[in-house]
This record gives C-alpha cells, structure tokens and sequence, in this order.
C-alpha cells in the first residue's frame, strides 16, 4: 500500500488533523462543501479572562476558553483542562474529536473542550479553587445539566468538578449535580467514573490482542503516562496478564523486560510523586519507551508524541490511544505503511465520556448503579464500539482511524438531516 507521507511543520497542530481527519470523512461519505463547513465549524466558543488574587495579595489574569463544537445529538460534553500550553486551536482540536466520539459509541452528546492557559503545580490549593470558581462564573451562560457538561482533565480532578458544581448551584440556587462529570462520590459521582477511561482503554488493547492473535498472557506493553489514563491502563493491563515492560512520566521512564511490578510501581509514585528513581526497573529515556519492542504501546499523556520523525522507529504491532491525539497525521500514514494498527483515540479512550453519561443520567435520576453494573455496562458499550469499527474498516478498506471518524461524522450529519435547519 502506498500511502503518501505528508511533512509536518512547526505549525502543524491539533487542529490540523482534527481538520483532516474531517476533511477525509466528508469526501469518503460524498458530503458536499455546505456539509463540511456546518461540521467543521464550531456552534460557540468564548474565551473569557480569569483573574486571580494570589495568596501574596498580588493579581494575575489567565485566559480561559470553552468550546461547543456540536450539540445537534444532545447537550454538548468535554472536559477542561489546566495546562501552560492550552491554546484555543488545540481547545478547538479537542472539542470536535468529542463530537466524533460521544456520536461513534452513541451516547447523546455533542462535543466540547474547555480549558485554561495555566500551570497548577506553581499555584496553592486555594489559589488553583478561585481561578474555577472565577472561570465558572464567566463561562455560566454556556454551561448545564441540558447545554454542556464539563469533566476533568488535565490538570484537573474530582476536586475541580465540586468547585465548579458549587459554583453553578449557588448561583442557580439549588444544588445541580448534573452540571459535571466526574464529581466526588458523596456529591453523586459514579462508582468507576475515575478509571473509566482507563477501564476502556484496557478492553481495547486487550480485543486489538485477541483481533492479532495474540493472548494477553503472552503480550508485552509500554504505557507513556501515568496518570489519569496511563495508570490504571497500566494497572489494568497487569491484572489481565499483559507484560507491562515499560512506563513513564513527565520526570523519567522505568524498563523491565520480565514486566514491571505496577502494583509496587504504583506505590512508589503515591509516596514520592513521580515514575523515576523506581527500584522495581531500570531507568530509560521517555522517547526511547515509545520505541521499545512490545506488542501494544499506549500513548496516554498528550497530543503529537507520534510523528514523521519517530514513527518509522515504532515496534509495537499495536498503538492504543489513550491520549486525545497523540498520532500526529504524517505519523499514522507512516505507520499504516507498517501495517502498526492504531485504535484512534475517538474509540480507544472513549470509556470516560460513557461513564461520564452513566454519572449524568444517575445524577439526573437521584439513583446510583453499584460498580460491577457499571462496569459491565462499560464493557459492552466498549466492545461493541470496536466491533463495530472493525467491521466498517474492514467493509470500506478503511483504517481504524478512518472508519470511526467516518462513522461518527456520518451519525453527527444524520441528526442535523433529520432535525433541519432553523430557520
């Protein structure tokens, strides 16, 4: 298979292969240019100013965003997200994958992303509670349990998700769990909504195994991030009887070809913070994981860490993305090429975004499901998300990327066609 390799540039972004990987599934679907614009255009966006009193009596101001890409499928739903890094393009980038995501394992939701340009490691706890409370307020008009429902993301928590439903509710004047997702459990969070994604992708990998060939007990895995998503994957990979050899964070990477010992791994990051000075392993570079020989790498950190210039280098026979766009557009051709499959992340990851639907319509309900219900509901929805990716890829001679961006654009233009165009 020939497949042309476009160079990535220093600009190239997010929003690039968001914009592509569209642009692709329109003329796949024979959607016309009026189609694409309406799809590839954001419904809202607003960027506010968030000030800040410091502890020290000093003022700083952040900029916030939130974004809501789609809603014609239901409220619009995305995380939000603290990083030095956030911009409004990647904001943008973030929001529509969600709209492929909620529409691919059907759950009634658009697609939205918030996020503010900050580093939470250099500001206290109370400083971190009155930048939320502040952006929540600003962002007020745009947000609810019926018009967009933000999550945790990262650089934010459980911790976050209270202050912002505090907020709103105070403001609203009675309590509104179903503001957000992925709330403390004694403020009505769902049993398993903190692993969920993690959880999900887990199944992924292991159904990719099975799809290859490959028993789990007989695999081996390298995990790129260990924290929201890459811990419990890793942790969940374990249990399964997956090899881990192979996990890092943002302060170093740790290697040990007969499997970490995650559970021990797991431990050492709760007491010291961080993956590296681990005993249980020897100490790699972080790039040199994503190059290591084993049957499934996981890139469960951030966006664009697989691309022209390192995907040629991939050993693994299988990507699982639990990150949101860790493929950059060059590097999945060149992996295509391979015959690496990569489960993109608009399935892989999408575990979250489903519990998060659970937490809502238990929040919605006064009524909460035990853990195990909502396990196996996860697990069902997950398995059958991939089987039904698999045999779109397989009928159309799609890759997986291919086909579920496919699948989730052609039901988002379904509810557009069926609801019109108003006026």
């Amino acid at each position: 298979m020939a497949v042309e390799v476009v160079a990535e540039s220093a600009t190239t972004g997010p929003l690039d292969d968001a914009r592509a990987q569209l642009a692709f599934a329109i003329e796949h679907l024979g959607y016309g240019e009026g189609i694409h614009t309406l799809l590839a255009t954001p419904r809202r966006e607003l960027t506010v100013s968030v000030p800040l009193r410091r502890d020290d009596g000093g003022t700083e101001v952040f900029i916030g965003h939130r974004v809501q890409h789609n809603f014609s499928r239901g409220p619009a739903k995305g995380g939000l997200r603290y990083s030095a890094f956030v911009d409004l393009d990647e904001v943008r980038a973030l929001a529509m994958w969600m709209t492929w995501k909620c529409a691919l394992v059907d759950v009634p939701y658009g697609g939205a992303k918030g996020g503010i340009t900050i580093d939470p490691t250099r500001y206290s706890d109370a400083e971190l509670e009155r930048v939320t409370r502040r952006y929540t307020s600003e962002i007020m008009p745009l947000i609810g349990p019926t018009q967009d429902i933000p999550a945790p993301d990262v650089g934010t928590d459980e911790r976050t998700m209270a202050w912002i439903m505090d907020t709103y509710s105070v403001n609203v004047g009675h309590t509104v769990p179903g503001v957000v997702t992925g709330k403390p459990l004694a403020l009505g969070g769902s049993l398993g909504r903190a692993s969920a994604t993690s959880r999900g992708v887990s199944h992924v990998a292991l159904l990719a195994l099975e799809h290859r060939g490959r028993a789990a007990s007989r695999s081996t895995a390298a995990v790129q991030g260990f924290g929201k998503v890459g811990r419990d994957t890793a942790r969940f990979l374990a249990e399964a009887g997956v090899r881990v050899r192979a996990v890092s964070d943002v302060t170093g990477a740790v290697f040990r070809e007969d499997g970490l010992d995650i559970r021990a791994l797991m431990r050492h990051v709760d007491t010291t913070g961080h993956v590296a000075g681990f005993s249980g392993g020897e100490a790699i570079d972080g790039e040199e994981l994503l190059e290591l020989d084993v049957d499934v790498l996981v890139p469960a950190a951030l966006e664009g860490v697989l691309t022209e210039a390192n995907a040629d280098r991939v050993r693994a026979g299988i990507v699982v993305e639990g990150a949101n766009g860790p493929t950059t557009k060059a590097a999945d051709a060149v992996l295509r090429e391979r015959d690496v499959l990569v489960v993109p992340d608009i399935l892989a990851n999408a575990g979250g975004v489903v519990v998060s639907y659970f937490e809502w319509v238990q929040a919605n309900q006064a009524y909460w499901w035990t853990e195990a219900e909502v396990d196996d509901k996860l697990r069902r929805r997950m398995t059958s998300s991939w089987r039904a990716v698999l045999e779109y890829a397989d009928r159309a001679h799609l890759s997986l990327r291919e086909a579920a961006t496919c699948m989730g654009v052609e039901r988002v233009w379904e509810a557009h066609r069926l609801r019109g165009l108003y006026p």
